[in-house]
């Protein structure tokens, strides 16, 4: 058995019916040219194949007697792969929003605690032809990063695949759960180690919060002319900031990663600050077409990796930081330069804090008090009258840079679907592929009936930022150079043949002498 951290119980014990706590993904796959089989059947068996490759595909957990402290992992030797992986058509005529309609409806539903928490459905009826890959997994066992792991082991370089070896033959355990009294033994000592593990850092947390007292000598000498005029401690209130119901709307949309890392290198920005700058922009246009934009600053409220290096625990290692959008900034560079501050001073103080900032710590009692609390707290309205810490959430996660298949049929784009929640209606999560920038929207439908105008609005900021990059000069040590442009579109079943021309200037070529050939 394995203990949940902390952190990782934390998604189960704030998941509501309103509020399912599981990450997912929408690929849309070209099979294999004359390909005539059925592909249901062979995903189903791609995935009998693999399922051993990834921890998240084979363990369940088994629950604490009287949800004293959190469950814990334990190895399932009894997975019904044709409950895990599921076939569904689309109706006539196959188009890309039912396919989003149906993904928002089926990322509605919660996942079953008595099996591994994974659910996979491969949807045909597109009328491109293309077969459709949804994939959701609880968050209680991975993050955005994990997730990212978890993706190695079910998807192919080649459309051949690699060689997997079977794994090694255990014994069948004779029970379906743990018995009452081994749980028992095993939560208290987990408690014990977590107090233990509470105390030998408190040190460190001690010396982490007193240094906030003392200035950041670098922060101070950095030109701050662009911050946003006052950050305050908590969001402006906005239709997005709401208690919420069990529907979802979903959204895909996909923009260039070649322009996007070109626009951060002109105004001397991060990918990040861009991705923020684009989602501002559009929230703008989206509240202001029903004057609810408000006068103070939108926030944003941004994941941000604890993960170390090379370490591909299928667990959660993430903490959040709070980002001013500076939508009240009218000028688009301004506001990205704006947004640029504000995250490099968020970051500044997390990375104060990264090395004490505990992902496991105790929770004696916690499952059922905190799920109490959070029912309590989804369903008396008190979240539309409490100010919001933020007002959407906004995730960026580094993915593949290079194409891959799904068993032996190509993936063409990796849409993410992440997380509503109460407060923060929707939830903006970008994943980069093989030169793309995925943005994956979801939100509540009754508080985002138009997050179809939201993604529009996020192309065309992004066209704006594009075209200002050739009116603005470009930051000190940004060298413009020559890349190769994607279309920015909603999300499409087949590639564009013919790509526009990319409107970044060029370097000029020196003359240089041709070097004579020896006689």
């Amino acid at each position: 058995m394995k203990h949940l951290s902390g952190l990782d119980a934390t998604f189960l014990h704030l998941e509501t019916p309103e509020m399912p706590m599981h990450v997912g993904s929408l690929n849309v796959l070209d099979l294999p040219k004359g390909y005539k089989g059925d592909f249901y059947e062979d995903a189903k068996n791609f995935m009998a194949s693999r399922i051993h490759l990834a921890d998240v595909f084979t363990r369940k957990l088994a629950l604490m007697p009287f949800d004293m402290t959190n469950p814990v992992w334990v190895e399932d030797d009894d997975i019904d792969l044709d409950y895990h992986v599921r076939h569904i058509t689309l109706p006539k005529p196959g188009t890309n929003r039912q396919l989003q309609q149906y993904v928002a409806r089926l990322h509605s539903t919660l996942i079953d605690r008595s099996r591994p928490m994974w659910e996979f459905f491969i949807i045909d009826g597109l009328k491109s032809g293309q077969v459709a890959l949804y994939t959701k997994v609880h968050h209680a066992g991975i993050d955005g990063q994990a997730g990212v792991e978890v993706g190695k082991a079910i998807f192919d370089l080649e459309a051949t695949g690699r060689v997997v070896k079977p794994p090694r033959s255990r014994p069948r355990g004779s029970g379906y759960q743990l018995g009452m009294a081994e749980l028992a033994g095993a939560a208290l000592r987990n408690t014990a180690q977590q107090y233990v593990k509470l105390f030998k850092m408190a040190p460190a947390i001690a010396r982490a919060i007193g240094g906030l007292a003392k200035p950041d000598e670098k922060a101070a000498e950095k030109d701050a002319a662009a911050a946003p005029k006052k950050f305050n401690l908590f969001a402006p209130r906005t239709s997005l900031n709401v208690s919420i119901t069990n529907q979802r709307t979903f959204a895909g949309r996909t923009i260039s990663l070649a322009e996007t890392k070109y626009i951060a290198k002109h105004f001397g920005v991060s990918l990040n600050d861009v991705v923020l700058a684009t989602v501002s922009g559009a929230l703008r246009h989206y509240l202001a077409d029903n004057n609810e934009l408000p006068a103070k600053s939108l926030v944003a409220g941004v994941p941000v990796s604890l993960r170390e290096a090379g370490d591909d625990t299928a667990n959660n290692q993430a903490s959040m930081i709070l980002v001013s959008l500076a939508s009240d900034i009218t000028d688009p560079v301004q506001r990205l330069k704006a947004i640029n501050t504000s995250s490099n001073s968020s970051k500044s103080t997390m990375n104060r804090f990264k090395a004490v900032i505990l992902d496991d710590f105790p929770t004696f009692a916690a499952p059922w008090l905190v799920s109490g609390i959070a029912s309590m707290v989804g369903r008396s309205g008190i979240v539309n009258l409490l100010p919001p810490a933020a007002n959407v959430a906004v995730s960026n996660v580094a993915g593949a840079p290079f194409p891959m298949y799904f068993a032996g049929a190509l993936v063409t784009c990796y849409y993410p679907v992440s997380i509503a929640s109460h407060g923060t209606a929707l939830n903006v999560t970008v994943q980069s592929y093989n030169g793309r920038m995925d943005y994956g929207l979801i939100a509540c439908r009754r508080a985002v009936p138009g997050i179809t105008e939201i993604g529009d609005y996020m192309l065309a900021e992004h066209k704006l930022l594009m075209e200002l990059t050739q009116k603005h000069p470009a930051a000190a040590g940004a060298r413009p150079r020559r890349c190769r442009r994607r279309r920015s579109t909603s999300i499409r079943t087949r590639p564009r043949q013919m790509p526009r021309p990319c409107p970044c200037p060029l370097p000029r070529r020196r003359n240089r002498p041709r070097a004579r050939r020896p006689r």
